[in-house]
């Protein structure tokens, strides 16, 4: 494995946190959980990149230990455009760059083990394709050194359950990744998580029969309009139409109580440097965790929250000083941040304690570093 030389290098985990419902979740972007796993390889710590769709709220719903899973997880992303939908119902709106699936994370997270040559090992699915999945990817990415177990074992049974725990620990890989499928991956990460010597542990579902070939993708058109259940409902009527039929309107009978409730008793907004929230039983609430103070610049909070890398400000700064041109104008012609996401940013963390006229200026796009 690739080491850097930094030795003010730190855990880089997300910069927000938001609650729905109680439930926390880590906006993210796909680079950005790339970048908390390599800081976590480089530092040798253990990270836990759990997930949010509406299959795993209405499961926390449903399941204390769940439920605390999910809040002990140090990473928890948006995969779904359903929770997405939820907060912006009940007054957050966030930029689409948050939702990740799978769909989207593992090409990327894929070529990046490459490139560091890091180790994975795939925990689940059934034996022939496991051993589809780690010969798809020794073909594809050859530095990856790949080794797993299915998933077909009683997770009660301490004498296999100590047997896969040994292997994992013996390869001592930078990656786990479970796929085991929800609840059970999470309930066994839950029980070992403790013992196991990995650096990041993912819970990815049906991502290694995707890995495999067994399991196809959602064709694009349907992802952007948001009808990936669907397209995997008609593939697998009989094992997801409970979880989509049944599921899906009582997540949204979740949703609407809130929204009713906090319509009713009143919505009151709360900011200063570090921290703002709707305050409605904690409905709503967002975190920006971190030093956050009225300057800190637009450039550093991109970085944290994992939508642009340094090299991205670096050049978008250098072009800058040459020409004039406003920050946030360079990074949206270049195509790399959207003009919704600047607000965001600029709205919830640079600009948390401004004046009204000095954040009026800002997202008119006149923001510029020196």
């Amino acid at each position: 494995m690739k080491t850097i030389n930094n030795t003010d290098l730190k855990l880089d985990l997300p910069s927000l946190v938001v609650y729905l419902l109680g439930r926390k979740i880590t906006p993210i972007t796909v680079t950005g959980i790339i970048d908390a796993i390599h800081s976590a390889c480089q530092l040798k710590q253990k990270i836990t990149v759990a997930n949010y769709n509406v299959h795993a709220f209405n499961l926390s719903m449903q399941l204390p230990w769940f439920y605390e899973f999910i809040q002990s997880s140090e990473i928890v992303h948006c995969d779904g455009s359903g929770i997405l939908k939820a907060l912006s119902y009940m007054g957050l709106d966030l930029p689409l760059e948050y939702r990740v699936s799978y769909t989207k994370l593992m090409p990327e997270l894929l070529k990046f083990c490459h490139q560091q040559e890091l180790s994975i090992f795939l925990l689940g699915s059934k034996p022939q394709y496991l051993d589809s999945a780690i010969n798809n990817l020794a073909e594809k990415y050859p530095n990856i050194k790949v080794a797993g177990h299915d998933g077909y074992f009683s997770i009660d049974d301490p004498e296999i359950n100590d047997s896969i725990i040994n292997s994992i620990n013996q390869l001592k890989p930078n990656i786990l990744l479970m796929g085991m499928g929800m609840p059970l991956q999470e309930n066994w990460v839950a029980r070992y998580r403790d013992r196991l010597d990995v650096n990041a542990i993912l819970l990815g579902g049906a991502v290694i029969d995707r890995l495999a070939g067994v399991v196809s993708d959602c064709p694009d058109f349907l992802a952007k309009n948001n009808l990936e259940w669907l397209y995997r409902l008609i593939r697998e009527p009989k094992r997801l139409g409970a979880r989509y039929l049944l599921g899906n309107p009582a997540f949204a009978c979740h949703i609407a109580l809130a929204k009713l409730y906090q319509l009713r008793e009143g919505v009151t907004q709360v900011e200063s440097s570090n921290y703002y929230s709707w305050k409605s039983n904690g409905f709503v609430k967002v975190l920006a965790q971190g030093n956050t103070t009225p300057t800190k610049k637009l450039s550093d909070s991109l970085v944290e929250a994992g939508l642009l890398s340094n090299n991205d400000i670096d050049i978008a700064l250098s072009e800058q000083r040459k020409t004039g041109i406003p920050l946030s104008d360079i990074l949206i012609n270049k195509g790399w941040i959207k003009q919704e996401t600047i607000n965001f940013i600029l709205k919830n963390i640079v600009l948390s304690n401004q004046s009204n006229s000095m954040a009026k200026e800002l997202l008119n796009g006149v923001y510029s570093e020196s």
